[in-house]
């Protein structure tokens, strides 16, 4: 008997636990500060180049030291 009641008093517990996990979650994200739309999309853009720029310097370095092997092992 003593292990049903402990059962029981385990999920009283989550399910107060889980309840105040959601409205503590709710509080928080009414405390961000979301961006604005031209904020959002300026900065996705900035990302956006900065991403392709990093492949483009990848790929460039890739391929030089690709074309280094070639001359030095050939």
């Amino acid at each position: 008997m003593a292990k049903k009641e402990e059962a029981r008093v385990q999920e009283n517990k989550e399910s107060f636990q889980l309840l105040a996990f959601f409205k503590e979650t709710k509080e928080e994200l009414d405390k961000v500060v979301w961006p604005s739309r031209e904020q959002l999309i300026s900065e996705s853009v900035a990302v956006l180049l900065m991403v392709i720029l990093s492949a483009t310097i990848i790929y460039l370095v890739d391929e030089f030291f690709s074309w280094a092997a070639g001359v030095v092992f050939g």
